[in-house]
């Protein structure tokens, strides 16, 4: 299992995330910014402007963390969707360049960290209280799964990301839809892992496998892609 704290392997993910971004941007035409994306209700500027504007957020946590002052990612969530509404309305050339900058500043920010800052806690947007170094996982989380929802020719798919990324991914994914009141029980077999996942909570009976390649998982239990003849369905995980 990743530590999604250690950031010998999160920042490289971080950045390995951003160029796949920034070249999937760069394939769209300025008339595919305003066709739908593979989110609902989002258009490919959404999802472009939502993910400049989260560097912007973890910038504050960055900069929380370094200073001690607290500096929320957003004061709530009417501001965070307020910002990508206005964010999807900005020119495609605005927005191919704001996501290149904004990155930018947050390797700046991250620069700027130490063995002692990277510990100091602050809290996410959801008001979780985390470890600056669980930052660049938060950013991973973003650049990856948004390039793959831009949905384009240009993109990457599921079965691009790295091996070590996809079961990461899995291992907070799973985690996370086990705290939902609402999670069924279910084993993730991943036909070409020798591990599963557990979902869910502890079974009194044997609960159900569901077997598919790793990357078909994560499109599922990401709400993604439809379930692979799963015999439950979850709720969402974020």
């Amino acid at each position: 299992m990743t530590d999604r704290h250690d950031l010998t392997v999160t920042l490289p993910w971080m950045r390995e995330g951003t160029a796949a971004l920034v070249r999937a941007a760069a394939g769209l035409t300025d008339d595919d910014f305003g066709t739908p994306s593979a989110l609902p209700a989002w258009t490919r500027a959404h999802v472009l402007g939502h993910v400049a504007r989260n560097a912007e957020a973890l910038v504050r946590l960055s900069t929380w963390a370094r200073t001690g002052v607290p500096t929320p990612m957003y004061a709530d969530r009417e501001q965070r969707a307020a910002e990508i509404e206005s964010s999807a309305t900005l020119p495609p050339a605005a927005l191919r360049s704001q996501l290149v900058s904004t990155a930018a500043e947050l390797e700046d920010a991250l620069a700027a960290l130490d063995g002692t800052t990277w510990q100091a806690e602050v809290r996410s947007a959801l008001g979780r209280t985390i470890p600056a170094a669980e930052i660049p996982w938060m950013r991973v989380r973003e650049v990856w799964l948004h390039a793959i929802d831009l949905a384009s020719g240009a993109t990457v798919a599921f079965a691009d990301l790295p091996a070590g990324l996809t079961d990461a991914l899995l291992d907070d994914v799973t985690a996370t839809l086990s705290t939902r009141p609402a999670c069924p029980a279910v084993r993730l077999a991943p036909a070409d892992r020798d591990r599963t996942w557990d979902v869910g909570p502890t079974p009194a009976d044997p609960a159900p496998v569901v077997e598919a390649p790793a990357a078909d998982l994560l499109a599922w239990t990401t709400g993604r892609a439809p379930r692979p003849a799963a015999p439950v369905t979850l709720p969402p995980w974020l």
